[in-house]
């Protein structure tokens, strides 16, 4: 069985809209990697999805190549135009100039579609008239219809009416007029012609179908135009009422079969939710109309391969208008006297079920998709459409089936969004921070070296001098006029050379010594030998039961003795000093925190170099942050501080954190 698709996806155009899963009435769009794409076997080729594509990423296939290999052949070949050409081209040319132009293409006949419409619409009198009571029927004018019907709701496919559409209809009038061999060529505003054209289910149908899009690409590569052709009328036979056929209900009007709104025996319907609906009622019975009367457009005078950009209802004047000039000179006698020729042409069509319905998945499944897209209740499941599909269930059931994903789904892509910005504001955070201390670490490394090395080079002059400054003591007399000067020499020497310590405490340049120890109970026994000022609470807490780690006791009781002091020294008017110490799996931490004065944010990149200090003159050297960032950076550990010095944000105070390994790393 034919599963022909004449629309396809310039994949390189196609961008994350839905538009087209939105609008197509048979969800025949699959999304496979962000790319839209038809399904041939879903398809009806109702153009919905080329004609609402914004970004032009939808294409007709061409079928003009076989209609020039009829005109090259030499063969006889009739043009037959839609009876909607007065919507494509009226508003050009004359329709005597149209039909100039097309016979200029080659063609030997050109005719309108109208007439077949005028036959089928017979047909379809006949059959209301003949029918069995009960029987209820869905007019078979346009395949789009059909297309649907049978793969989407095929228990209705009975329904269907067994006569052949308007274009098929002109197509076996002619031959039985004009012989055998005629080759025909449709020419309209559809996609789904093209379908029809080519299944094989249909006998004396045309050669070939093409769009106006595609006869205006014909005149424009052989250099038609108005000024180059001689205007004619169309060939015989010429059309009646049949020409109202693109109007919806023309096909009613010209069969003389009336919409009783007060019987509701005829209904007519239009556009793709209005008839979807239809064949949704129908199928369960909510629908008693005799005959239904569907086009997936709004009419045929919408069809999706119109270029006309003129509203609906001036389209519908345009045909109206038309209509009623060529009833004007209408021959009504040559008319009957054809079409009682065509009376016993064969005008009927079988039509055959081609379910494509997708059957709904395990409700567990349902779920598992639901919960995948952050919808783990009903109450998440917004149904805003914005993924082509009108609920979220059913974008689930397209996903389960292979036919949609997940990213399709806007306010999941959301919080996916704001998941990742979260995510990657925090890692940015993180790796500023990182970034900071590396720069910070270097910038300490380079001037620890610099101190080591100023430091060995003033070390032994400064001992030498310290020890003739003893020498010189201990020879001068108690009364000397310059035993102070060389007490003074020696005391100055003395603090240089316990600053000079510092530095080298600073750039690690002693050795540390790794021993298991409890840093919990280390940290208490050390806090007894640091009494607290007047008005300083003192609170030691040991948050985890083991904190044993390889580190150098000596070292680390510095650590705390340094920031001890400091944290003392910060509450002059009292306050409250924290000591915790807990640990995990691969680190033990200290915590120093008090309730003083805080520090200022500018002094943080500081606050370990050398020599810094807020303290008063005289009051501190600057260098015991100094030494402690070099005894953690010793053990291959890490310091960090937070600290708040402004009362209007909240309390002050300072917390230093200290983490060092619970294992001495190799190497």
């Amino acid at each position: 069985m034919d599963e022909t698709c004449f629309v396809k996806t310039i994949k390189n155009r196609c961008r994350l809209c839905f538009t087209c899963v939105l609008k197509c009435p048979a969800k025949a769009i699959r999304m496979s990697k962000s790319q839209a794409e038809v399904i041939p076997e879903r398809c009806i080729g109702c153009g919905s999805c080329y004609r609402v594509c914004s970004q032009r990423a939808k294409e007709v296939i061409s079928t003009l190549e076989p209609v020039e290999e009829i005109l090259r052949s030499g063969q006889r070949a009739a043009a037959i135009l839609a009876p909607s050409f007065p919507v494509e081209f009226l508003h050009e040319v004359d329709f005597r100039v149209l039909v100039g132009m097309v016979r200029a293409l080659g063609f030997s006949l050109v005719c309108e579609v109208a007439f077949g419409a005028d036959l089928v619409a017979e047909r379809y009198r006949q059959l209301m008239a003949g029918r069995k009571k009960g029987a209820q029927y869905v007019a078979t004018t346009c395949p789009a219809v059909v297309g649907f019907v049978e793969r989407y709701q095929p228990e209705l496919t009975p329904r269907l009416a067994p006569i052949v559409s308007p274009m098929v209809a002109m197509a076996r009038a002619l031959r039985a007029l004009e012989g055998a061999d005629l080759k025909v060529v449709f020419i309209g505003p559809c996609i789904a012609k093209k379908v029809e054209a080519s299944d094989s289910r249909v006998p004396g149908n045309v050669d070939v179908a093409i769009t106006f899009e595609e006869l205006r690409q014909m005149f424009a590569a052989r250099g038609v135009t108005p000024e180059t052709v001689e205007p004619s009328d169309f060939d015989p036979p010429h059309p009646g009422q049949g020409a109202l056929f693109p109007i919806t209900g023309g096909m009613l009007q010209a069969a003389n079969i009336a919409e009783d709104l007060m019987t509701g025996e005829v209904v007519a319907t239009e556009g793709k939710t209005n008839f979807t609906c239809a064949v949704g009622e129908l199928a369960v019975g909510a629908l008693e109309a005799n005959l239904v009367e569907m086009l997936a457009c709004h009419g045929c005078i919408a069809g999706p391969a119109l270029t006309s950009k003129d509203t609906l209802f001036k389209r519908r004047s345009q045909v109206s208008r038309y209509v009623r000039f060529r009833m004007g000179s209408f021959d009504e006698e040559t008319w009957q006297r054809t079409t009682n020729r065509l009376a016993n042409l064969n005008l009927s069509r079988g039509f055959a079920p081609r379910d494509r319905r997708i059957q709904a998945p395990p409700e567990e499944e349902v779920a598992r998709i639901l919960a995948r897209m952050g919808k783990k209740s009903k109450a998440d499941e917004l149904n805003c459409g914005s993924c082509g599909y009108l609920t979220c269930r059913e974008h689930a059931i397209a996903i389960y089936h292979g036919l949609a994903e997940s990213e399709m789904c806007l306010p999941f892509i959301v919080e996916e969004l704001k998941t990742t910005v979260s995510e990657l504001s925090l890692s940015n955070q993180q790796l500023a921070s990182t970034q900071e201390s590396l720069m910070h670490s270097e910038r300490l490394a380079s001037m620890g070296q610099l101190a080591a090395g100023v430091a060995h080079e003033v070390n032994n002059p400064l001992g030498i001098v310290l020890m003739y400054a003893h020498l010189l003591l201990e020879e001068c007399p108690p009364d000397s006029p310059v035993r102070k000067d060389l007490e003074m020499i020696a005391e100055q020497a003395s603090r240089c050379k316990k600053i000079v310590s510092g530095l080298l405490d600073f750039a690690r340049q002693n050795k540390v010594t790794h021993e298991a120890t409890e840093l919990g109970a280390l940290v208490a026994r050390s806090m007894q030998a640091l009494p607290p000022p007047q008005g300083v609470q003192v609170v030691v807490q040991q948050d985890s039961p083991d904190t044993t780690a390889e580190i150098d006791r000596d070292q680390v009781v510095q650590i705390l003795t340094n920031l001890v002091t400091n944290a003392y020294d910060a509450m002059p008017q009292g306050g409250t000093l924290t000591v915790r110490t807990r640990a995990d799996e691969n680190w033990v931490v200290l915590e120093v925190e008090d309730t003083g004065i805080g520090i200022p944010r500018e002094n943080f990149k500081k606050i370990f170099e050398p020599f810094f200090t807020t303290k008063q003159m005289g009051k501190g050297t600057g260098l015991g942050l100094a030494v402690v960032y070099g005894i953690v950076k010793m053990h291959r550990g890490d310091i960090s501080l937070s600290s708040n010095c402004d009362p209007a944000t909240g309390p002050t105070g300072t917390v230093f954190r200290v983490s060092l390994p619970r294992k001495l790393k190799a190497g």
